[in-house]
């Protein structure tokens, strides 16, 4: 790789050698240290390369050995400056290219956070701009000590921090300690006031089983419930020594309750709908008509070429956007962008009775598989598809056994206190 780079700066020469001693010409070139490259057979000759200042010395060795040299093709830096010598512009453009390279690659165009779990890219983002780590300052502005120490000091929860630049790149690695952010969250949850809640039923069902952490479970496995009624109590009485019920201690109730119920289940699907088909050029053979706009973006400054505004009346926009870069970690203020505009008309079309039974049922196994998801047995199925002259519809009922109750807030059990016997006396 690095000797194609140097014949390249330093230019070669293909040469095609004809004549009935070309084996003398290339061990002479071989004895005089002249060196030949990529030699093949071509007809009756032989090409090869050869740079410049070896195409100088090999006259003599022509004039000895009879053969005929040509010149096939001139490659390289030195021709192609002489090619464009008059093309004053190009060479400008070219230099003013190389020259804001140059400048690029002092600043810093790309922040990588890796390893943040539980604060996003952005609020770390934004810490940093607080102690002004933002794109587009100067590499040697860039104190990785002192981005380290900051984050550190700003968030207990992380243990390891890493800064590093690559290119113009700026890669901050970090490591969050999981067992402090567990604590962080279980002491807020003990630290939060206890609101007493009871289990309610929310659907007509007969209980099944019934596992009860926490609270005073109303009802027993078996029995039968309507909508409303209060499964497990948060109101746990506290009694004294004589059994007598002083108080109502209030707790969030906590339980498994499963029910087998009845669910109604009703799905429909068209036969006649609507279907979309990409608009073709018929002149160009079929081809489908795009619409296509491209732009660079950069400092607030938006070029754009081409444009994807249409007559159509329905199409459909696709855009993507990147970040240009020159090597892995050479990245550029510069984003390249696309807009796809894909114009299509609209008409009708007729679904087959296969296809809507296969619809129908393909939505109907999803459905149970959702259902399995959230804990449902399916102990029964009364679904079946019914095709009419518009629509088929696949309606009946599911036997399950699911889980049953909601959460709402506990009301407060008052105490009436016993009348004194020396009252009751006197009335």
């Amino acid at each position: 790789m690095i000797f194609k780079i140097l014949q390249y700066i330093r230019g070669y020469l293909l040469i095609r050698v004809t004549g009935y001693s070309a084996e003398r010409f290339l061990n002479a070139c071989r004895h005089r240290g002249i060196r030949l490259w990529n030699m093949r057979p071509c007809g009756n000759a032989y090409e090869m390369n050869i740079s410049i200042r070896g195409f100088g010395k090999i006259r003599p060795i022509v004039r000895k050995t009879g053969v005929r040299v040509v010149i096939a093709e001139r490659a390289g830096l030195p021709f192609f400056l002489y090619r464009y010598r008059k093309r004053k512009l190009f060479f400008v453009g070219a230099g003013l290219f190389f020259v804001l390279i140059f400048t690029l690659s002092k600043f810093i165009w790309s922040i990588d956070i890796r390893g943040n779990f539980t604060r996003t890219d952005e609020t770390l983002l934004e810490f940093l701009e607080e102690k002004e780590v933002v794109n587009g300052m100067r590499i040697s502005e860039v104190d990785c000590g002192r981005i380290v120490k900051d984050i550190r000091k700003e968030y207990d929860d992380i243990i390891w921090v890493s800064a590093s630049v690559e290119g113009t790149k700026l890669i901050i690695q970090i490591k969050e300690n999981q067992d402090v952010i567990k604590e962080t969250e279980k002491k807020e949850e003990q630290d939060k006031e206890i609101q007493p809640t009871d289990i309610v039923a929310d659907r007509d069902c007969v209980v099944t089983k019934i596992i009860t952490r926490k609270g005073i479970p109303q009802i027993a496995e078996g029995t039968e419930i309507k909508t409303g009624d209060i499964l497990v109590s948060g109101q746990v009485p506290v009694n004294n020594d004589a059994g007598e019920t002083i108080s109502y201690q209030p707790q969030e109730s906590d339980a498994d309750i499963l029910g087998q119920t009845t669910i109604s289940y009703s799905d429909k699907e068209s036969i006649i709908y609507e279907d979309k088909k990409r608009i073709v050029n018929e002149r160009k053979g079929g081809e489908p008509v795009e619409k296509r706009e491209y732009y660079l973006r950069a400092w607030g400054w938006r070029i754009c070429f081409g444009e994807v505004k249409n007559k159509y009346e329905h199409f459909e926009q696709y855009s993507s956007e990147k970040r240009l870069k020159l090597f892995d970690n050479f990245y550029l203020p510069v984003f390249f962008g696309e807009k796809r505009a894909v114009p299509y008309t609209i008409y009708e079309k007729k679904r087959e009775k296969e296809e809507l039974q296969s619809i129908l049922s393909n939505r109907f196994l999803q459905y149970c598989e959702d259902l399995e998801k959230k804990g449902v047995e399916i102990i029964g199925n009364d679904v079946k598809i019914y095709t009419g002259s518009k629509e088929a519809e696949a309606k009946g009922t599911l036997t399950v056994i699911m889980p049953v109750g909601t959460k709402q807030p506990s009301q407060p059990i008052e105490i009436t206190a016993p009348a004194d016997e020396n009252e009751q006396a006197g009335e």
